[in-house]
């Protein structure tokens, strides 16, 4: 994801909130435990559900086959995440056991954060088109035909249309009837028919009962901005199935939205979105169709938003049931608000399954195609019986279509590479692998190379500590300068960067900062060659800073009896003005609220990993689930 990541479970939750039922009816999950990891330092919690490899899944894993997949996943240590800012001692608690116990909210490009709290169509002054000395819209229609009109748009109407007749039938008559319907009922379709000498408007629904939306063509006034920008908030689905359902709703293609980032599915989050000429109105009611979404605060603007706009990302994390005393949260909360965290890139990036993402992204810098090939496809343990049937067939023939014949889903990456190979042939896997979608092809080798990060900057930890010593990289600009011993003196642990590998970037001359070209030889690529034949797959590099420290830090402890009520007052329930959560203050269950902004591509998984000191892997957090539940 482009910004800031959340703390996600891969198992349902029980919960509705806010909007209407959700058609994907969430089932009551099991309280996710974690306990401390005596051998390891500190006890896990539950990472984001991204499966990078694109796993043909289609529904939820039962428990015990998702146990025996985790036996074979990876740790923190299998990615270089090893280290610690502080030293305080960590403490266990409930990751998630709502997804309303994560509530991410967008900083915009202002610096705003982004909340919905208004649900009002925006005053303007309007353009009058020519010849508006008519009746309004609002005059044509009768009280009965509104009613008809409404059940239909709402689906109570068993008639499959609703015939007005136009008196005086004029073409300007028609036109007002036919604009009325469509701007008072979002979602109708209107024709002209003629029975028997007599005109009528028939009203329908065009598309069924999945497009709730009128046609697009309909006067928009100059003195307005051609966008709709407007305020999403959503529960449990990620952005992009929020963009499909607007899109289904309003007969149009995806890419006429535009967004700053993406937003996790396993929780509640709220961000900017904008649309081309759609008006506030026909948003608006959406909201009485939409599940678990919800739409507010608009406006019109001249221009589109753009990804990675966006400031980063304010996090509203619920921790329960903890173990830590009041004065072992202090101190954790008071170390992540003053020193922060180290900017690890988080387990989601390297996917869940046996074959980490890595080693095919070294596989495709190596050139190493038939490698790539085999990583994708080869036999791994506890997957779902159509996967395993589909890798068993490509291992016994090396037929695509054969393999590609046992996949119920062909879109994942698994089918979309044997789709290529089918296509392409196995002498030509460079093509057959770009069926793959770009972003998915990328994330390959953007995870070997967030491997590589991570790796260098445990060893920067290690060999420095927490301080700015020569041979570090600070960023002047856009570019990197490495520190002599005097300017080390002035500079702080938060102004250091380290480089992702690529041919654009320079390296600390400090021995760690050689260690890069032996880690890299180590896995057969060339450091000083850095550049693919493939295009997409050269790497440039870029710079991160090492330490993060988070903005806008705060905490509470609350103690609470019933586990099943809400911890976060979203903006859904204030601006329906519903009560906020009132909490026992002799209550038997503790739980820690925290709150902190994250700038863009910083892991909110990593920050929760230093207050708890836990392992976030959900191999570690499988383990010692299984024992807490056995």
């Amino acid at each position: 994801m482009a910004e800031s990541e959340s703390v996600a479970v891969p198992v349902q939750v029980g919960e509705k909130r806010g909007c209407p039922e959700d058609e994907e009816k969430d089932t009551p999950s099991k309280k996710l435990r974690v306990e401390k990891d005596v051998k390891n330092g500190g006890p896990p919690h539950q990472d984001e559900e991204e499966e990078l490899e694109g796993e043909a899944g289609d529904g939820e894993e039962e428990g015990e086959t998702f146990a025996d997949m985790m036996k074979h996943g990876l740790t923190e240590l299998d990615v270089g995440i090893l280290k610690y800012v502080s030293d305080h001692e960590g403490f266990s608690g409930i990751l998630k056991e709502r997804y309303s116990d994560f509530v991410v909210h967008e900083i915009n490009k202002q610096g705003k954060i982004v909340h919905l709290d208004d649900s009002s169509i925006p005053v303007e002054a309007e353009e009058v088109p020519e010849a508006q000395q008519q009746p309004q819209e609002s005059d044509v229609l009768t009280e009965e035909q509104k009613k008809q009109l409404g059940e239909l748009q709402l689906f109570k109407n068993k008639e499959t249309n609703v015939s007005i007749e136009v008196i005086d039938d004029t073409k300007e008559k028609r036109t007002l009837v036919h604009k009325a319907i469509k701007t008072q009922f979002p979602g109708l379709e209107t024709k002209t028919e003629e029975k028997e000498g007599r005109k009528f408007i028939v009203a329908y629904h065009a598309a069924g009962k999945t497009a709730l939306a009128a046609p697009r063509k309909h006067f928009w006034p100059k003195n307005r901005g051609s966008f709709c920008h407007f305020v999403l908030y959503k529960e449990n689905k990620d952005t992009m199935d929020a963009i499909n359902v607007l899109s289904k709703f309003l007969r149009l293609r995806p890419n006429m939205f535009s967004y700053m980032g993406t937003k996790d599915k396993r929780a509640i989050t709220v961000q900017e979105i904008a649309v081309l000429k759609i008006t506030a109105e026909r948003l608006a009611h959406l909201n009485k169709c939409l599940m678990n979404l919800k739409l507010g605060n608009f406006c019109y603007k001249n221009h589109p938003l753009k990804l990675g706009e966006l400031q980063g990302n304010h996090f509203t994390v619920v921790i329960r049931n903890i173990s830590g005393t009041d004065e072992q949260v202090h101190q954790a909360m008071t170390s992540l608000k003053q020193t922060g965290f180290i900017n690890y890139y988080g387990m989601q990036r390297f996917g869940t399954t046996a074959v980490p993402t890595q080693q095919v992204g070294r596989a495709i810098l190596k050139n190493d195609w038939n490698e790539v090939v085999d990583l994708i496809l080869k036999p791994r343990p506890g997957e779902k019986e159509f996967l395993v049937r589909c890798r068993e067939e490509w291992a016994k023939t090396q037929d695509p279509e054969a393999a590609l014949r046992k996949l119920p889903n062909k879109r994942c990456v698994e089918g979309q590479l044997l789709r290529g190979l089918s296509m392409y042939g196995k002498k030509n896997i460079v093509t057959a692998f770009g069926l793959i979608p770009r972003n998915n092809r990328l994330m390959y080798i953007h995870s070997y190379q967030s491997v590589v990060w991570n790796t260098m900057v445990s060893r920067r930890i290690e060999a420095f500590g927490l301080k700015a010593v020569e041979g570090d990289l600070v960023l002047r600009g856009t570019t990197a300068h490495i520190l002599s011993a005097e300017e080390a003196e002035t500079h702080s642990i938060h102004d250091i960067v380290m480089p992702l590998p690529g041919f654009d970037v320079i390296y600390p001359t400090h021995h760690v900062g050689k260690g890069y070209r032996e880690l890299l030889s180590a896995d057969g690529l060339d450091i000083d060659n850095m550049r693919h034949k493939v295009k997409d797959y050269s790497l440039a590099g870029a710079y991160r800073r090492i330490i993060i420290r988070p903005s806008d830090v705060s905490w509470e402890v609350i103690q609470y009896d019933d586990p099943r009520i809400s911890l976060v007052h979203s903006d859904f329930e204030k601006l329906e003005k519903k009560p906020a959560p009132v909490f026992n203050k002799e209550g038997k269950y503790r739980a820690l609220r925290m709150e902190f902004s994250l700038p863009p591509s910083t892991y909110a998984t990593m920050a929760v990993r230093e207050v708890l000191k836990l392992d976030t892997s959900i191999k570690k957090q499988t383990q010692l689930n299984t024992t807490w539940f056995n």
